[in-house]
């Protein structure tokens, strides 16, 4: 009897710290990221959105830009169409990557687009037609350096598709439309703000970039047009603004006083102040972006991140060419 009873005794305590085990770990990686949340440069999506590039073709070592893509599924292939948009025509330029499962790409612009700026789309498609596809398991980054001494890593901007079939498409399309609708695939930051802009007193040169997400890319990219602005300092102050660019923009914030603000960006953003920025396009269209500052004091503080996103857009979209990657 005491014997059984020991036997039952050490049969419990290895089943309650089974019951622990099982509470503590799980028995896989658990659920996957929700396609319906929202555009992240920290999830896996269909499409990726690079929000600058650039290279030099005579000095890739002072100025370029190495793109990581990767396919984070474990037992499927992929098919990206990659494009290029051209920041000043918005032009665009096309290829295919495939990739086996689990597997990383890595290349420069210098090798792919030299001499080159603006931005990057990538999107799965079907590897059969070439129509988009959801295949929301694609991340990726990007070390981007600049001549000008600007550096810094960057997520790819993710955005999932939603619908099992996420564009109207077949083996007769040449062309379709991604629709970034909260329906087809996620929808589109509309409002962006950069939530740290230091003083030019102090030696900082922020470089401001803002994409335009929409438009063709057989013919070429939609254009930014005008965009309002709202600059706070730290004490509070307001000072409305506006610029204006194409399909990719890039400028210094206050180098020549763009935006232009009364009274100049010295006297708004004295030394050892800092300001932060929200702006938009009146019309409804999708924006992303990126600030990268560059300071060469010593004590300098050197590095970007992607803009905020403060309110979003369900009104915009892509043409897309469709034809069977060439891989």
């Amino acid at each position: 009897m005491r014997t059984s009873r020991r036997v039952i005794h050490g049969l419990l305590a290895v089943c309650a710290l089974l019951v622990v085990s099982s509470a503590g770990f799980a028995a896989d990686p658990g659920l996957a990221y929700p396609a319906a949340s929202e555009v992240s440069d920290q999830k896996a999506g269909s499409i990726l959105f690079y929000n600058t590039y650039t290279s030099s073709a005579s000095a890739p070592a002072t100025e370029n830009t190495r793109i990581n893509i990767t396919n984070t599924n474990t037992t499927s292939g992929a098919f990206v169409h990659i494009y290029f948009v051209e920041g000043t025509s918005c032009g665009v330029a096309d290829t295919f990557v495939c990739f086996t499962q689990n597997q990383t790409a890595s290349f420069t612009t210098s090798d792919a687009d030299p001499g080159t700026r603006g931005y990057i789309v990538v999107i799965a498609v079907d590897g059969l037609t070439g129509c988009p596809a959801n295949f929301n398991f694609l991340i990726g980054d990007e070390y981007v350096k600049y001549a000008s001494g600007h550096a810094a890593n960057l997520g790819a901007e993710a955005i999932a598709a939603i619908a099992v079939i996420p564009a109207d498409c077949g083996a007769s399309t040449v062309a379709t439309v991604v629709n970034f609708d909260g329906i087809s695939y996620n929808r589109l930051p509309r409002v962006l703000a950069d939530d740290s802009i230091p003083s030019r007193l102090d030696g900082n040169d922020t470089k401001l970039i803002v994409n335009r997400v929409g438009g063709n890319l057989v013919t070429g990219a939609a254009s930014l047009g005008t965009l309002f602005a709202v600059v706070y300092d730290d004490a509070e102050n307001t000072f409305s603004t506006s610029f204006s660019g194409n399909c990719h923009l890039e400028f210094s914030i206050g180098a020549g006083n763009l935006p232009r603000v009364v009274g100049g960006w010295n006297a708004l953003l004295p030394a050892g102040h800092t300001a932060w920025m929200k702006f938009w396009s009146t019309s409804d269209i999708g924006i992303l972006g990126a600030a990268i500052n560059f300071n060469a004091a010593a004590a300098g503080f050197n590095g970007g991140h992607n803009l905020h996103k403060l309110t979003l857009s369900n009104a915009n979209s892509y043409v897309v060419p469709v034809f069977p990657p060439a891989c």
